[in-house]
């Protein structure tokens, strides 16, 4: 299934914990092909050990892109992921490799494969005004974004991160959010995908987690965090708010003991694997598999 410009464009997808990273890059070395993440946490630099990104042996198996490049202090997003995974993809496959995708931000991937809303990026000090306003009457702000956007009636009144994005992206633009939204999205690749996601059985997953959290603490996760903490960063960044970031800085901060640190984080986990699968379920129709080696043999078909 190889067109005349190069091989398929390869999409790994499934929630945290499934086995997809191990998945992809099987494919990749077998293929003399590249992996790309599609996770939102695996961006960032200072988050290596909690958000379980691909270690040394699985990098000297296979290229892999976007990963660990983004600093912490920084606000990653769909539009900027786009930007970069696009020519990536282009320029693995102009040169007759294999581009994996491997990821579980449904944002991303929907992005990257759909199109995205031609929203412009939003300067950080129009973010850090409009969170100050925020801060100081959060139902003031939401009525001045109810006045220009009344469509954001829809959002949960406690909804600080999406209030925040749609008065800034009003303030910079002078156009509102809804608007922005309601302008077709244009495809960012014109390159043939085929597309599988792994869906373990739900108990299998969810023993997936509270074994990988242990060898997260168990390699240094605690340490990480604790380092992170040290930079006192504004909590609301998105590397703050990475699975298992909030629950160690509460044991560092001596709020909690390790072991209510771990069930908690392992509990929020479990949550976000399951809004994920309710996600590709909901969300796409790629064909799913329950364990890495059939989702590898199926895609490879498509080669």
């Amino acid at each position: 299934m190889t067109s005349q410009d190069g091989p398929p464009l390869l999409v790994v997808a499934g929630p945290t914990a499934s086995g997809k990273s191990a998945a992809a890059t099987i494919l990749a070395s077998m293929h003399g092909g590249h992996v790309i993440n599609a996770d939102s946490m695996q961006v960032y630099r200072d988050l290596r050990v909690v958000s379980a990104r691909p270690g040394p042996e699985e990098q000297r198996r296979a290229p892999h892109h976007l990963y660990g490049h983004i600093d912490a202090a920084d606000r990653f997003s769909a539009g900027r992921f786009v930007a970069e995974a696009a020519p990536l993809v282009e320029g693995i496959r102009a040169g007759g490799s294999v581009p994996v995708l491997c990821g579980g931000t449904g944002m991303y991937l929907k992005a990257l494969l759909e199109g995205l809303s031609p929203v412009p990026e939003i300067e950080a000090g129009t973010v850090e005004d409009v969170t100050a306003r925020w801060e100081a009457d959060p139902r003031q702000a939401r009525a001045e974004l109810l006045e220009v956007d009344p469509a954001m009636e829809r959002l949960e009144p406690s909804d600080r991160q999406r209030h925040i994005r749609a008065l800034s992206v009003h303030r910079q633009t002078g156009k509102s959010l809804s608007d922005w939204q309601a302008i077709p999205p244009q495809p960012a690749l014109t390159v043939p995908a085929v597309c599988a996601v792994l869906l373990p059985e739900r108990e299998a997953l969810y023993a997936r987690i509270e074994a990988r959290f242990d060898r997260m603490i168990e390699e240094g996760a605690t340490e990480e965090v604790r380092q992170l903490l040290a930079r006192e960063l504004p909590e609301d960044l998105p590397a703050m708010k990475a699975l298992g970031v909030p629950e160690i800085a509460a044991f560092v901060r001596g709020e909690v003991t390790m072991e209510e640190a771990v069930e908690k984080a392992k509990q929020e986990t479990r949550r976000f694997a399951k809004r994920q699968m309710t996600w590709f379920r909901n969300q796409t129709d790629w064909p799913s598999f329950e364990t890495p080696e059939a989702l590898v043999e199926y895609l490879q078909t498509k080669l």
